[in-house]
């Protein structure tokens, strides 16, 4: 099986860029729902004194992450949030006091088996920081250890403009390599892959160096084709293995960690300090000097843009994370997240779409559909509301990627027609459950 993509600009335009640390914020809002699961319970009232790495909102089921305060301050108010995907959720707004001044609490992590090591990770806060934003934790609680035969380290980093992953391989390599050594000792895997675009050569000098020193890292340089940091596209080009419909990694025996989530273990191992601040890729056509930042985890995207230089002219568009799967955020007070790793901004040219004509029936959709949907059936099948057909054409496995939309000669809204489909499948389904349970 031949899975397929599209060939996108790159633009890695801050690639070489060293991440700058911004300035003190003045006020950070860090909502309690950064990561799949369950948002954490809010810990701290308003007037409560907080350092950084001071714990404001704790983990809330298995499925959840804890949340740290980024700045030294006071708790201004509690407060619900209107995230860019329309859930509101409570986020904690800190007045910083310019100090910075690190938690008491905050201690080198006392770990010493499989046990301790998940635990660790659990209390980091750590979360899938390639833009899924997963709870780590859970991904490395496996009950059966020997069903892991190998980790793949995701350092593709395929969507443009996005070089925050790539800073974190030529500046952070030793935390890189704390973490995977980490993983080798505690889940006892032996086999570790980092799959790499071929498009980053001094990265690809950097993990060489770096798979020397450890002796055990393989290094799969990748074409440069969107969608190859997709989980499913990855395992496939870095260990040939199908994930089945429904099923995780996991099932075909692997386990899919970005680099950077990767070096955040590293560094908590070494630190103790939870995961407070976040490297983001500023840029964009509507950007004046386009950069690598680190914020703290609640900053106002306003700040990051003002630290490089403001806009070329007022942006129409901004986006959490790369034009072909980012989110759009309704104004520029939305606060940098765990998993932003980066932002954005679009000047009119560049944020306005292509006109729509009708579909030709090319089929250059399907032939560059990563998973071989046929999204122009979807799309039929959606306008006919037939979610049966919706169901026998397996839209509930579109990664959402964009491929088909970008490679649309009639410029169609495929993507977004199949984000639509998904939603209308989903209601059936569960439709048809309750109708099962009720039968009962």
């Amino acid at each position: 099986m031949k899975l397929h993509g599209v060939k996108v600009p790159h633009k890695k335009n801050t690639s070489l860029c060293v991440p700058e640390q911004i300035p003190d914020p003045g006020t950070v809002t860090i909502p309690m729902s950064m990561h799949i699961g369950k948002p954490a319970a809010v810990k701290v009232k308003r007037g409560d004194a907080v350092k950084v790495g001071t714990l404001i909102g704790e983990a809330n089921g298995f499925i959840s992450a804890p949340v740290h305060s980024s700045v030294s301050g006071k708790v201004l108010k509690i407060d619900e949030l209107v995230m860019s995907g329309g859930m509101k959720v409570p986020a904690v707004a800190i007045e910083s006091d310019g100090l910075f001044e690190t938690d008491e609490s905050i201690a080198k992590p006392d770990v010493k088996d499989f046990d301790s090591f998940v635990e660790a990770v659990k209390k980091s806060g750590i979360v899938g920081l390639g833009g899924a934003g997963f709870p780590t934790f859970v991904k490395l609680a496996v009950k059966d250890l020997s069903r892991v035969e190998a980790v793949v380290i995701n350092a593709a980093e395929c969507e443009p403009y996005i070089t925050s992953d790539t800073r974190t391989i030529l500046d952070r390599g030793e935390d890189l390599l704390r973490g995977i050594d980490a993983i080798k000792n505690y889940l006892g895997v032996k086999r570790f892959i980092i799959g790499i675009e071929s498009n980053k050569p001094e990265a690809i000098a950097e993990l060489k160096k770096l798979s020397a020193k450890a002796g055990y890292i393989e290094i799969k340089v990748l074409p440069p084709v969107y969608p190859q940091g997709g989980e499913k596209v990855l395992v496939y080009n870095t260990v040939g293995r199908i994930i089945p419909k429904g099923g995780l990694p996991l099932d075909v025996g692997v386990i899919v960690i970005n680099c950077t989530t990767m070096a955040e273990i590293g560094s908590y191992l070494e630190t103790g300090m939870p995961l407070v601040n976040k490297c983001v890729t500023i840029d964009g056509s509507a950007v004046n000097t386009p950069k690598n930042v680190i914020a703290p985890i609640g900053t106002p995207l306003e700040k990051l843009f003002d630290y490089c230089g403001g806009f070329k002219e007022e942006p129409s568009k901004v986006l959490y994370g790369g034009p072909m799967m980012g989110l759009a955020v309704p104004s520029l007070d939305m606060p940098v997240l765990k998993n932003t790793n980066a932002v954005i901004a679009m000047d009119e040219k560049e944020a306005t779409p292509p006109k729509t004509t009708a579909c030709i029936n090319c089929g250059a959709c399907i032939n560059h559909c990563p998973l071989r949907l046929d999204p122009r059936e979807i799309s039929r099948a959606y306008k006919l509301d037939s979610a049966k057909d919706l169901c026998a054409l397996h839209v509930d496995l579109c990664m959402e990627c964009g491929c088909c939309s970008y490679i649309c000669p009639a410029n169609r809204p495929l993507v977004q027609t199949n984000k639509l489909a998904k939603s209308k499948l989903r209601t059936y389904l569960a439709a048809q459950k309750a109708e099962k349970e009720g039968e009962k």
